[in-house]
């Protein structure tokens, strides 16, 4: 990969590391700046902030995109799982006290589950790397559990980790579908999520709730929505993509490793947010655990088909 196309890489980690601060930012407007992990309940309704995101996300895209070439069940599969699945989780975990840059790394663990779940229903059997780093992971998440327990409850860190295995699903329906087209999976995708996720928020939080918040949208909500939808999704989807199309995913998909450290290290800078020893020590325990189990793809020397570096990237975000 030349110097500008590892530039590119490195621009997506970034803005998908800030993304985690602009979220936590949006989900508590009040507080000035971010929840600092205080744990404190959201003055946003995290499954409506959803609901905006991906209006913005779809609008006006989808009168651009073309649809992909792939059946409305996958569109919708990937919409469930990969969109409404993953970012509902996370928001909620995050609306309930998980810290940004923490959630930043927990939801890595997306690539140890792919890994899982591509071996049960894909037939692509790990080997005996991609299991040691499965192992490692798993231990680091065990100590990031351990160390979040002496501090804060644990039920949004293992809501994040549900959200992880939302995506690593949606991860495999991408793949199966073969979509030449990640930007627009994203996007005719994203169109299943804001009525649903809105429902729900109507259920959860109550008309009042959900009326109110619409009606009074503080400037850090909208332009944490904006972010996630313009920056994160579309911006960032589509430099992924076009990279994916251009090199093997082994070339590129380890950049993804430089997003938590961006996140935590926001977090850290911006909302205050220092995980503890236990935290940070599982944490680069669960990294290495990623690594070992992406980097092993740099010892193969057969770069895959241009269809399948494509349709890699509508599992990555």
């Amino acid at each position: 990969m030349n110097i500008r196309h590892s530039a590119l890489a490195v621009l997506v980690a970034v803005l998908w590391g800030l993304n985690f601060v602009a979220i936590d930012f949006g989900l508590h407007p009040a507080n000035g700046n971010g929840s600092n992990g205080s744990g404190g309940q959201a003055d946003v309704p995290p499954l409506l902030f959803v609901a905006i995101r991906f209006v913005l996300v779809v609008f006006p895209c989808i009168f651009f995109v073309r649809k992909p070439d792939v059946s409305w069940k996958a569109i919708i599969g990937v919409g469930l799982f990969m969109s409404a699945g993953q970012f509902g989780l996370l928001y909620l975990g995050m609306a309930l006290g998980m810290p940004a840059g923490l959630a930043s790394l927990v939801l890595q663990a997306q690539v140890l589950l792919t890994v899982l779940l591509a071996a049960r229903f894909v037939g692509e059997r790990p080997n005996k790397r991609q299991l040691t780093g499965v192992v490692l992971g798993v231990a680091g998440l065990a100590l990031v559990a351990v160390g979040r327990s002496l501090v804060a409850p644990v039920v949004p860190l293992m809501i994040v980790l549900a959200a992880a295995l939302s995506w690593a699903a949606g991860n495999i329906i991408a793949r199966k579908a073969k979509a030449a087209s990640g930007l627009g999976l994203v996007v005719w995708s994203g169109a299943v999520v804001p009525l649903p996720l809105a429902g729900l928020s109507l259920i959860v939080d109550g008309p009042a709730a959900v009326v109110g918040t619409l009606a009074n949208l503080q400037p850090a909500t909208i332009l944490s929505a904006l972010y996630t939808a313009v920056f994160a999704s579309l911006v960032g989807y589509g430099i992924w993509n076009r990279l994916l199309s251009l090199y093997p995913s082994s070339a590129v998909v380890p950049f993804t490793l430089l997003v938590p450290v961006v996140g935590m290290t926001a977090a850290w800078l911006l909302i205050a947010e220092i995980p503890t020893t236990a935290e940070l020590a599982g944490g680069l325990l669960l990294l290495g655990g990623v690594a070992t189990a992406v980097l092993q793809q740099r010892a193969k020397p057969k770069v895959p088909l241009l269809d399948d570096r494509q349709r890699l990237g509508a599992g990555l975000r």
